[in-house]
Formats: C-alpha cells, structure tokens, sequence
C-alpha cells in the first residue's frame, strides 16, 4: 500500500468506545478536515477561521437541518495529534446521534477509518 497516498487521505470515526454515554467523539483528520468541518459545522465562525487548539458551540447541519448541537476543535497541523490537520466533535452520546454525525462526516468528504489503512492509530 501506498501510504503517502492513505497520509494525505482525509478520514472519519467515530472515537469513543461503543454505547451509550452522555459525550462521543467524532474524529476528522487529513488534508481536507478542516474544509469537511466548513461544510457540517455552523457557529459564530466557520472553523477555517478559527486558531488551533480552540473549541466551539455550534450546530452539525446536514442538507439545512440540525442534526445536533456540538463542540467542535480545531487542531492545525502539524500540531495535532496526529500531526495532520484534524476536527474533534464532541456530540451529544448514543448509537443513533453519534452514527448521523459521523455520516454527516461521510457525506462531506471524510472517509471511513479503516484498521487494515493504519488509521486506528492516528485515533488512539
């Protein structure tokens, strides 16, 4: 495989253990993470206008409707966590809001984290 091609692809996944809980994480890491977060985030400020290592309230929109209401982070390369840009969305906990936010994240331009690519470690 070619990993400075999987390096540069901008992924999503969900990062908190499976269940319910009060909080998920949702993950969006690579080159494009910051233009997927313009796309699905809305707040005072767009996060592309937002410094690094910051949160914000706001609302993760799909198609102009709500789906919930959310913290989001910005982590600008190349100090992050996984050394590329990346997004943290704590949204509201569960199986069925987490699963709609993440496809929000899907549906924007991420793709899903896959183990065999060696991205579970970049969500870790």
């Amino acid at each position: 495989m070619n990993r400075s091609v999987v390096a540069r692809e901008t992924i999503a996944a969900i990062s908190t253990a499976a269940g319910e809980a009060a909080i998920a994480l949702v993950r969006i890491s690579g080159e494009n993470a910051i233009e997927v977060a313009d796309k699905i985030f809305r707040g005072k400020h767009p996060p592309s206008d937002l410094e690094s290592h910051t949160q914000h309230l706001g609302q993760i929109i799909e198609n102009g409707s709500v789906i919930d209401q959310a913290m989001l982070a910005v982590h600008r390369a190349p100090q992050s966590y996984t050394g590329e840009d990346l997004i943290e969305i704590s949204c509201h906990g569960g199986a069925l809001v987490t699963a709609k936010v993440l496809e929000t994240c899907l549906r924007a331009g991420a793709r899903p984290a896959r183990e065999r690519d060696d991205e579970r470690s970049r969500f870790q």
